[in-house]
């Protein structure tokens, strides 16, 4: 616990162990991810899974800082290998592959954290996330901006990412200013640890301008013809 000592002066004993005892899985660990890992791993958090099939390449490393020197690698092996190292205390399992046994995969985790870059790996992760009564960490950047929320789908009521987004809408990769990806992959890990402490999380859609430093909540709920989360109403 000494490795602890200062967050456990802010979130007690108890909730210390509650992090310990959990598990995390990650998808996508690139700009966003590579900020999740690291603080889920500063934190304490017993076991974190990382998917990520992608190989590590020269561009990626403005933002991706966890895979600094392994250019060529598995960015899941990097990340192994990285967490290994900050802290190794914790339990990692890496999978190369999100698109195989997706729902067996989510289900051995308390909660899912989405860095994956495109709304279509979203929209599939959110329907696995829903199915498995999982909550689900969103977040997206782009240029100077981000985007966050929480879908605990523990809860019946709460809305799920195509509540927000239909699955008409498609995007492209986008390029980011470097320190948004570790702001707002922060926030994902800090709204993570909320999670599991049990503390009140995010209960809007986080609009964030960090060029001007504004931000926006704006209030989103479950729709009605969402072929995802209302299907049984």
């Amino acid at each position: 616990m000494l490795r602890y000592l200062r967050q456990i002066e802010v979130i007690g004993v108890e909730n210390q162990k509650k992090l310990s005892n959990s598990s995390v899985l990650v998808i996508g660990a690139g700009g966003l991810g590579s900020a999740v890992i690291t603080y889920l791993a500063c934190a304490g958090v017993g076991k974190i899974g990382v998917s990520d099939g992608d190989l590590v390449e020269i561009h990626n490393l403005d933002r991706q800082f966890i895979h600094a020197g392994k250019i060529g690698i598995k960015k899941s092996k990097s990340a192994e290998m990285f967490i290994k190292t900050l802290n190794p205390e914790v339990e990692i399992e890496i999978y190369d592959d999100f698109g195989k046994d997706k729902s067996l995969r989510i289900s051995k985790y308390d909660l899912v954290v989405c860095c994956v870059d495109t709304i279509e790996d979203r929209h599939k992760i959110n329907e696995v996330c829903f199915k498995n009564k999982k909550p689900m960490i969103h977040a997206a950047i782009s240029g100077f901006e981000g985007e966050l929320a929480v879908f605990d789908f523990r809860n019946s009521g709460s809305p799920c990412y195509e509540c927000i987004y239909p699955r008409n809408i498609h995007s492209e990769k986008n390029s980011v200013v470097s320190p948004i990806a570790g702001i707002v992959g922060s926030m994902q890990a800090l709204e993570a640890i909320k999670l599991i402490c049990n503390f009140e999380t995010l209960n809007h859609l986080l609009r964030m301008d960090f060029r001007y430093m504004e931000f926006i909540k704006i209030s989103i709920s479950k729709r009605k013809d969402c072929p995802v989360c209302s299907k049984n109403l």
